[in-house]
């Protein structure tokens, strides 16, 4: 088969193109950069140069695929400037998935986000739920939009499948979550919010759940993937329990979501790393992003692994990566 994806060069879009080029197929990768792209040349992917916010850009290289894959979002938490979410997560997607109906693509597969619907208040709400709220972060304002379009474009009679994973993490991940739990084994995290939850998903389960529902999903439907819920505060609990390095203090996550008021205020006169801004504060406040993942393990057979055994490698890669001790 042949696949385009876009965000190939990303932390899950390219555990997505390596999985398919190991089965032989013929993998078309949409980049910005194409240097970023050497390691999936090697392996046998074709680099073009583009972006999904110039649709002419992808033209000819989607033409003709079997499948398309859209991976590529903006996902900073943060940051200062957020102009670009809009044109990446918004404009980019309706980009992708128009020229997908205009060269009549037979299927394809859109990375959306259980942080569409933000706080889920504690439940473990499933594919029909609709947030009503106040998005919590632009990230989740950006990919909820953009999800929007995702089930209009079906409602048109595009071939498309939807899958809304949770926190993604793995071995090399590259959000602030990923960050978080670097300064944990460096000792360097002092504490947590208690409440925060998530969805806990590994890298490697999330990829091929989408090579999955490529090949199996019908079009037209919505999975959650992510994985096992936990909250912060026993996602640490179990770090303990692997490397023996002290669990950082709870705090109260009122304390945070109250200090996010003062942290804005300052924000207008510094600009503070993303790990402490108020947008991060307001997200990791008690906030609960959860999913059921049912429908996906029942129609699909997804079987995310646990998370004491995804954070087992994933703390193995990193204390080797940076050797750290």
């Amino acid at each position: 088969m042949k696949y385009f994806i876009t965000g190939a060069t990303g932390f899950l879009g390219g555990r997505i193109a390596k999985i398919l080029l190991e089965k032989g197929d013929t993998v078309i990768v949409l980049a910005r950069n194409p240097a970023k792209a050497g390691e999936l040349r090697k392996l046998g992917a074709t680099v073009i140069k583009g972006d999904i916010t110039d649709k002419d850009s992808m033209r000819h290289a989607m033409n003709g695929a079997d499948g398309v894959f859209h991976v590529a979002a903006w996902y900073k938490i943060g940051v200062k400037n957020k102009s670009i979410a809009k044109m990446i997560n918004v404009d980019g997607t309706r980009n992708v998935l128009e020229l997908m109906q205009e060269l009549k693509i037979p299927k394809g597969v859109y990375t959306s986000t259980l942080a569409v619907n933000s706080d889920t208040g504690g439940k473990e709400v499933d594919e029909n739920y609709e947030f009503k709220g106040k998005h919590i972060s632009e990230y989740d304002r950006t990919k909820a939009e953009a999800h929007k379009i995702a089930k209009q474009f079906i409602s048109r009679g595009l071939p498309l499948v939807i899958l809304m994973p949770g926190l993604i993490y793995g071995p090399g991940g590259t959000s602030l979550s990923d960050e978080s739990l670097r300064l944990y084994l460096k000792k360097k995290l002092p504490a947590i919010p208690s409440k925060s939850a998530y969805n806990w998903a590994h890298v490697d389960d999330v990829a091929q759940i989408h090579v999955t529902a490529m090949e199996k999903a019908k079009p037209g439907t919505v999975y959650i993937v992510g994985g096992p819920s936990h909250t912060l505060s026993e996602a640490f609990s179990i770090s303990n329990e692997i490397t023996g390095i002290r669990k950082p203090v709870t705090i109260p996550y009122q304390l945070l979501k109250f200090s996010s008021y003062f942290v804005q205020v300052l924000e207008k006169f510094i600009t503070l790393p993303p790990l402490y801004s108020s947008e991060t504060m307001r997200v990791q406040a008690g906030v609960t992003y959860l999913g059921n993942n049912n429908k996906a393990k029942k129609e699909l057979n997804y079987t995310p692994r646990n998370l004491k055994e995804g954070l087992k490698e994933t703390f193995n890669f990193e204390l080797t990566k940076f050797n750290i001790k």
